[in-house]
């Protein structure tokens, strides 16, 4: 038999600290959606999903630029960014990964908005 999380396939990506993160699995916790949690700050991420992740939603989306780990970086590893360079970033530096992720299992959303996650998941069901 299946649980509820194999049924959902749902998997949230991020950093257990952060303040958005925290918003979003709350916004799970009250709909009653299990899913699993992946902490890429402890845990690492894979040069796969980040490759997939900027293929469906582009790099400018995922790099988070606004956040400290990247506003730290010296001008030379900010310049000429491109999605290898990107990439390589996220995976030395997994903070600078914007969260959370949200895996619906065929496609992923970007970030947390409680209406793009009502409307995406309501379509899931």
């Amino acid at each position: 038999m299946k649980t509820t999380n194999e049924i959902n396939g749902l998997r949230l990506y991020g950093i257990k600290a952060c303040d958005t993160m925290k918003k979003a699995r709350t916004w799970l916790d009250q709909q009653g959606l299990s899913y699993d949690f992946h902490d890429y700050k402890s845990a690492g991420i894979d040069r796969a999903h980040l490759e997939a992740w900027c293929d469906e939603h582009g790099w400018q989306t995922v790099l988070n630029r606004a956040g400290t780990t990247f506003r730290k970086l010296d001008d030379a590893q900010k310049a000429d960014l491109d999605q290898a360079k990107a990439i390589e970033l996220m995976l030395a530096q997994p903070s600078m990964i914007k969260r959370p992720v949200l895996d619906l299992g065929d496609r992923t959303l970007i970030g947390f908005k409680p209406d793009v996650y009502a409307a995406e998941l309501a379509t899931k069901n």
